[in-house]
């Protein structure tokens, strides 16, 4: 059986966000990344800037996320191939946030 599974070069990035509550009915949004055996999380951004939701915080922290990402068809990669990148900004990407006309 042939599997549809590629190696990849350089690994998927094990990034998570959550949203943290500085001060009551204060909202931050926080980007963590799991160590390779994925039991030990470190932080690797925060906003300074708190929010009036967690809604407004997840979806602020999915932006920084996505600005992370030069391609947000392949995700965050240890080392992307240079000739794989896409330009930043070509469009919106995971949808939160976004300001509608």
């Amino acid at each position: 059986m042939t599997s549809k599974r590629k190696i990849s070069a350089s690994p998927l990035r094990r990034i998570s966000i959550y949203v943290d509550e500085p001060e009551l009915g204060w909202f931050a949004w926080v980007l963590s990344e799991a160590a390779e055996d994925l039991s030990t999380w470190s932080q690797i951004e925060t906003t300074d800037e708190w929010v009036g939701s967690y809604k407004e915080a997840m979806a602020a922290g999915l932006v920084a996320l996505q600005a992370m990402v030069g391609d947000l068809d392949r995700g965050p990669r240890e080392d992307p191939p240079a000739d794989a990148k896409k330009p930043v900004g070509t469009g919106f990407g995971f949808g939160f946030g976004a300001k509608l006309p």
